[in-house]
């Protein structure tokens, strides 16, 4: 399941090569991406089959498990941007996950721009929503020399500030908050930074290899 079209989201798929069949499912304007770059022809056709992700319908996955694909505030991928890209767009570029089964679910945000209030209607009470955790500070990569865009320009909200996902959170009543995603400039990596601390306060998890998560919601 892809949620957009940005290569920390699709270059895994190079992996996926070795002859196992699967299926990949994705909006028509992620698909289209894989389609343009031959690059992803190393998964064979005959074998890894391409499904288009319709928004607001649910997709069967079996064992009981269901997702649906909802728009999120995001933007087209870097490398198919086309002059000045419109941040914050609720299309088939940024999606979220719900991924249900009997015994609970959960969504799936790795990519947002924004907290609209559709968005937190959506999240609200749930047991357990993996956000997007890629920068703690809009202007970090900058200030840090790693690169030269802010967060948001990146279709990325911050963990903190006004219009940062701690305060957007506060009030949601969500259960288990969980980051993902999170950049390598982001202090709430270090176990002992004043923003783990922070983000801990506030009832939130910072996500690690190899961490595994039971619903309905355990730790």
């Amino acid at each position: 399941m892809l949620t957009n079209g940005d290569i920390d989201a699709i270059a895994g798929l190079l992996h996926l090569r070795e002859g196992q069949p699967l299926a990949i499912h994705a909006t028509r304007r992620v698909l289209a991406a894989l389609e343009a770059n031959p690059v992803f022809d190393v998964l064979a056709r005959d074998l890894v089959r391409r499904v288009p992700l319709e928004l607001g319908g649910t997709v069967e996955l079996g064992r009981g498990l269901a997702v649906e694909a909802f728009a999120v505030p995001g933007k087209v991928a870097l490398y198919l941007e086309d002059g000045v890209p419109e941040i914050g767009a609720e299309t088939e570029d940024t999606v979220g996950l719900r991924v249900a089964s009997a015994d609970g679910a959960f969504f799936f945000v790795p990519s947002c721009a924004g907290l609209t209030p559709a968005l937190a209607a959506r999240l609200a009470g749930a047991e357990l929503v993996l956000f997007d955790g890629t920068v703690y500070h809009d202007d970090e990569m900058i200030r840090t020399g790693a690169g030269s865009k802010p967060g948001r320009r990146m279709g990325h909200m911050s963990v903190a500030g006004p219009d940062g996902s701690l305060a957007a959170f506060a009030d949601l009543a969500v259960t288990r908050k969980v980051y993902v995603h999170v950049n390598n400039t982001n202090p709430i990596l270090l176990d002992d930074a004043p923003e783990r601390a922070a983000v801990t306060a506030a009832g939130w998890e910072v996500a690690r290899d190899g961490l595994e998560i039971a619903l309905p919601c355990s730790h």
